[in-house]
């Protein structure tokens, strides 16, 4: 095709169009723009299969629907005025609007065309509509591919009026503009977010899916099983229950580890030591001081054979646990070590020296005296200090979260920072990644808790609590958060609000652990204690 090039000769939405499927209800105006006649009978809106057949197979045909669909008034569907409209080839007259099988009056059509637009399915892929009509692939080379390529003249500034000096010609052009129908202006230029949506089934089809299992062996796999106790527990996150607590250090608890059995829970703090308590005894096991300076967090290594202990000392430590003694020290900060993460013979460090280091040769079973090479793959620089860092699941995304207030997400296999977003205005307490690695979630000093797309890198959610939220656990829809004062918070992402507020402890809230199964969680805290909870349902 010679320039301009284009798919489609007009518009989606244009004057002519909007009339098309109102002329029941406003015929002055159709008169008026099809010079005192009706259109042809056969060309009329006479029926909702018809239209839709055209628009879906017609190459000429591409009306988008109008609001009326999704409203009350049903008039414009219905010939109340008792036009003459014309009639068919096939000798009918053009009356009311022929409606789909599934519709049961023009009431019910618009009820049911409502709840399809509300629908969970459209709201998953909303994003992609805004790309095409506000979004990056409304113009340019993106529009070509997505074949979203329009008349020029419905474009904005497709035509410079002002270099046409001929008043009739002009007038002309106006009116064509007019007739054709605008495209609206281009807002984004990026990908649009995806909008958060609940993600699992409801709890009705839970219970009756459970209660089938037995009837069906085999049809569900384990992981299935898995991912529906998750939800039942996190659909009751609210319903969570104080076991037992017990004082264990002589300052803030910074960090929870727990075997995988459940037994054993070790605990860092800032008294400087490892604590490792037996759940079963209710005993204090072991404590194990590495200097004098605070620990700020630690993990235990799949396998359960070694804890690592991050300090603000510069220094992590490896602990064995079999053989009771530091095995290993890893100098690798200039500055204290705030968070560390493994995953994979991989260990994430990260420090107030303004970065966050990647470090190889950190195998699971760290065994007998064997010091070990510790190889630094990747240096994430950052302007200020790094507070805290996260994997997503697959361990392909770092999150970290800065002093001044800045959340960085960075491409792990590439070493590079994807977005950094300015989106708190004092120090970032905590951030983690939804289990889909769609969303980041960010809480900070600022009392802000935000939700972060991480695909475009866009702040999609802001809610203010009056106090900070210094840790959470998240599934996706629902947080659960240590708030400065003690409580532990639930949050309804999609609500937007605080659905519960559970006492907990004396002080603030500093860290939080959640077994897999969801359905056991650890909280320490400023007054020195750690929590045991569990879900009660």
């Amino acid at each position: 095709m010679l320039e301009p090039k284009f798919m489609y000769g007009s518009h989606y939405s244009s004057p002519g169009y909007v009339l098309f499927y109102l002329v029941r209800i406003a015929p002055e105006y159709m008169l008026c723009l099809q010079n005192g006649r009706f259109d042809n009978a056969d060309r009329m809106f006479n029926s909702i299969a018809e239209t839709w057949k055209n628009c879906l197979d017609g190459a000429t045909d591409f009306k988008e629907l109008i609001p009326e669909f999704y409203g009350d008034d049903v008039s414009f569907l219905v010939n109340t005025l008792k036009l003459d409209l014309g009639k068919r080839q096939g000798g009918q007259m053009v009356d009311d609007v022929e409606l789909p099988p599934w519709a049961r009056s023009p009431e019910d059509f618009l009820q049911k065309s409502k709840d399809a637009l509300e629908s969970s399915y459209v709201s998953e892929h909303l994003h992609e509509w805004i790309d095409l009509i506000f979004g990056y692939k409304q113009k340019g080379r993106e529009a070509v591919r997505a074949h979203n390529v329009f008349h020029p003249l419905t474009y904005e500034g497709g035509v410079d009026l002002n270099s046409i000096e001929d008043p009739d010609e002009k007038v002309a052009m106006l009116i064509q503009i007019l007739e054709f129908g605008q495209t609206p202006k281009q807002l984004f230029v990026t990908p649009h977010p995806q909008r958060i949506t609940p993600k699992f089934k409801s709890l009705s089809q839970t219970s009756c899916y459970n209660a089938s299992v037995a009837d069906s062996p085999g049809e569900e796999s384990f992981e299935d099983l898995t991912e529906e106790s998750k939800t039942l527990a996190w659909s009751n996150i609210a319903k969570l229950q104080l076991q037992e607590q017990c004082k264990i250090h002589k300052e803030a608890v910074t960090g929870i580890a727990v075997s995988c059995n459940g037994s054993s829970v070790f605990t860092t703090s800032q008294d400087s030591t490892l604590k490792m308590f037996s759940k079963e005894s209710k005993m204090l096991q072991r404590s194990i001081s590495f200097s004098n300076m605070a620990l700020s967090s630690c993990l235990l290594l799949p396998g359960d054979a070694t804890v690592i202990s991050s300090s603000w000392d510069n220094n992590v430590y490896f602990y064995s646990i079999a053989f009771g003694r530091r095995q290993d020290t890893l100098m690798g900060h200039d500055d204290a070590v705030s968070k560390i993460c493994w995953h994979d013979n991989r260990l994430y460090s990260a420090s107030w020296d303004s970065t966050v280091k990647v470090w190889s040769g950190v195998p699971a079973e760290m065994t007998g005296t064997k010091r070990h090479q510790f190889d630094m793959l990747a240096e994430l620089e950052h302007d200020v200090s790094v507070d805290t860092i996260s994997l997503n699941a697959a361990s392909t995304l770092l999150v970290s979260g800065t002093k001044e207030g800045a959340v960085n997400i960075w491409d792990l296999t590439t070493a590079t920072a994807l977005h950094q977003i300015q989106c708190h205005s004092g120090p970032v307490c905590d951030a983690a990644f939804s289990p889909d690695s769609r969303h980041v979630l960010s809480t900070g000093e600022d009392g802000h808790v935000n939700v972060i797309d991480v695909q475009t890198g866009m702040l999609i959610s802001s809610m203010t609590s009056d106090e900070p939220q210094r840790c959470f656990i998240w599934d996706g829809n629902t947080v659960l958060s240590g708030s400065q004062s003690g409580e532990l918070l639930v949050w309804d992402l999609l609500g937007g609000k605080i659905s519960e507020r559970i006492q907990g402890h004396k002080g603030a809230v500093t860290c939080i652990w959640m077994n897999e199964q969801c359905s056991s969680i650890i909280t320490g805290g400023e007054d020195r204690q750690i929590m045991f909870w569990k879900l009660q349902y």
